[in-house]
C-alpha cells in the first residue's frame, strides 16, 4: 500500500468508525504532512479524493470537516436502501430493532387499508452508513399477501430488499414530507431533537392487494428527492 493510500484509509477508518463523526474537523493539511512525513502535495491529493467522494468538506481558511452521508432518490422508483449508500462508497449494516406478529390495529388498517381480521407483521430498522444513522424504517407488511414473510427473520436482508426479491409489485404511492424529528427518530437517527427531517411514506400493492405500508425518516440535510419528465400533452 503506497503512504497515499495508507493516508486515505486512516482517515477513512476514523470516518467510518464514529471516531470523526459529522462536523469533525479533520486535522489541518500541515499536520498531517508532519504526521505522515511526506509532501504537502501528498496530503492534497487524498484530501480533494474524500471531497470528491462526499466523505468531507473542504472550507477555505477554516479546515475540512467531516459531511453527513448524503443521498438521491428518484421520486417515482422505489430504491433499494443498501444500494443508495454503497453508491456512495460507503460500508452498509441495518439493525432490525423492532420485530411483531399481531392482529391488524385500527390504526394497522386505515394506514395499510386491510381488514379487521388480517395479520401485520410490525418492523421497525435502522440503516447504517459507514457506522452512522443514515435512516429509520418503520413497516408494516400484510401477511394475508406475504404469509412468507411470518417466519422470515431478515438476518441476511433488510426487509425493503427482501419484499422486492420476494413480491413483485404492480402499483406503488409515495407521499413526501417535512417533519421535526420526535424523541424517537432523534435517537434513531442521533440528530437533536426537532432536527429537520425527510419522511417518504410509500404504499405498494399487488394486483389491487396492499403488500406494505412503510415510512423512511431521513435527516433533511443528507437526503434529496430528484424528479425528471417531460411537459404533459394539453
Amino acid at each position: 500500500m503506497s503512504l497515499h493510500q495508507q493516508i486515505r484509509a486512516e482517515i477513512e477508518q476514523h470516518i467510518f468508525s464514529g471516531d470523526w463523526p459529522p462536523g469533525h474537523r479533520i486535522p489541518f493539511e500541515h499536520e498531517l504532512t508532519a504526521l505522515y512525513g511526506c509532501s504537502r502535495m501528498t496530503v492534497n491529493k487524498v484530501l480533494t479524493e474524500l471531497a470528491k467522494s462526499g466523505l468531507i468538506e473542504r472550507r477555505r481558511k477554516a479546515g475540512s470537516f467531516v459531511t453527513r452521508p448524503h443521498s438521491q432518490a428518484v421520486v417515482i422508483d422505489i430504491h433499494d436502501i443498501k444500494a443508495e449508500v454503497s453508491s456512495r462508497g460507503l460500508p452498509y449494516h441495518f439493525e432490525l430493532t423492532k420485530r411483531s406478529r399481531r392482529r391488524a390495529l385500527s390504526a394497522d388498517r386505515k394506514r395499510l387499508d386491510v381488514g379487521i381480521s388480517d395479520q401485520v407483521l410490525d418492523i421497525e430498522c435502522r440503516h447504517f452508513a459507514g457506522g452512522r444513522p443514515f435512516c429509520l424504517e418503520s413497516r408494516l407488511i400484510n401477511l394475508s399477501v406475504v404469509p412468507e414473510a411470518a417466519d422470515e427473520t431478515f438476518d441476511d436482508a433488510p426487509p425493503g430488499t427482501w419484499l422486492m426479491r420476494q413480491v413483485p409489485w404492480t402499483e406503488a404511492e409515495h407521499r413526501i414530507r417535512a417533519v421535526g424529528a420526535d424523541a424517537r427518530a432523534a435517537a434513531a437517527l442521533d440528530l437533536p431533537e426537532g432536527t429537520a427531517c425527510l419522511v417518504i411514506d410509500r404504499h405498494t400493492w399487488r394486483a389491487e392487494q396492499p403488500v406494505t405500508a412503510v415510512s423512511l425518516i431521513y435527516p433533511g440535510d443528507a437526503h434529496e428527492l430528484v424528479a425528471r419528465f417531460t411537459p404533459s400533452q394539453t
